[in-house]
């Protein structure tokens, strides 16, 4: 059997990761029509259907599964080897489009992806900052920077940190409702809760000897956003647990005031993500390991 035409190759692993001919050419910055004629040629070459197309989405085929999973990776390593000739070292092209959280793509992300583009100046970056989940390969994105405990088992994951998680409330607040001075007192506050976690009413706190207290809080507001929760909580509003990062500076300056301070809360982790249908380009497994490195350095 004739070898397939690489870039007909290339063209069936962008339609089958972005889900679509439309959102696959845009990707590459070519017609659709010009994605669409080169995958059908490439089903004749091979005498097999790849895809199922109906007038709303595109799915595999049996075929295409089989052919996506063996191709796939060799491909990559293709890519990634003719990249890494020349002068000897691999220069980063092309564009890479990642989501954050939009409280931590502009206080952590931001200067450490404007160090990662100055050394890598054929990169374009593209930035998504949205507290919401977004589905990776729908949106044509190749990195995801999630915050927490993953319970998302189509993904794969590399730790990059890890965070505090802290109690926090306004001084005037704390004048009208009084200081709590131990976990269980916590329930008697008004709290402002992150509708993004799981339980955001359920916390377990740890004292200095190890002893846990499971505490049950009482919401008057709930938001997606930990941005808006860090507003009512400066307004005095209620309290709030939010990341370290958010509020050492308003700690620092007095404008909130850590409650139960001998207690901890568990940590929580910093994840790079991406689908596990995907082999990660050699400019994302770069970016991964510049944040990763840069994590360590920060003692995150």
């Amino acid at each position: 059997m004739v070898l397939p035409d690489l870039n007909r190759l290339s063209m069936f692993i962008a339609v089958a990761q972005a889900g679509g001919f439309t959102a696959a050419a845009e990707r590459m910055g070519v017609a659709k029509s010009m994605v669409s004629q080169q995958v059908g040629q490439l089903e004749l070459e091979l005498g097999v259907t790849l895809f199922a197309r109906t007038t709303r989405r595109v799915t595999l085929t049996e075929s295409g599964e089989a052919l996506l999973g063996l191709s796939e990776p060799l491909l990559q390593g293709l890519q990634d080897a003719v990249a890494s000739m020349g002068s000897g070292a691999a220069e980063l092209s092309g564009r890479l489009k990642l989501t954050a959280p939009a409280d931590y793509a502009g206080q952590i992300l931001a200067p450490v992806l404007a160090q990662f583009a100055l050394q890598h100046p054929r990169v374009q970056l593209e930035i998504l900052a949205t507290d919401q989940q977004v589905d990776l390969v729908a949106e044509g994105v190749d990195l995801a920077i999630r915050m927490g405990t993953l319970s998302d088992s189509s993904l794969r994951a590399t730790k990059l940190g890890q965070f505090e998680q802290v109690p926090v409330a306004a001084p005037g607040l704390l004048a009208r409702v009084g200081v709590p001075n131990q976990p269980a007192m916590l329930a008697e506050l008004p709290w402002l809760a992150l509708t993004a976690l799981r339980a955001p009413l359920s916390w377990r706190f740890t004292d200095p000897t190890g002893a846990e207290t499971l505490v049950r809080l009482r919401a008057v507001l709930k938001a997606n956003s930990t941005t808006i929760l860090m507003e009512m909580a400066r307004a005095g509003l209620g309290g709030a647990i939010l990341p370290d990062y958010m509020v050492m500076g308003d700690l620092a300056i007095g404008r909130l005031c850590r409650l139960v301070p001998d207690q901890q809360l568990p940590a929580g982790g910093t994840y790079a993500v991406y689908p596990t249908t995907r082999q990660p380009p050699a400019k994302v497994r770069s970016l991964i390991d510049f944040l990763r490195q840069h994590m360590d350095a920060a003692g995150a």
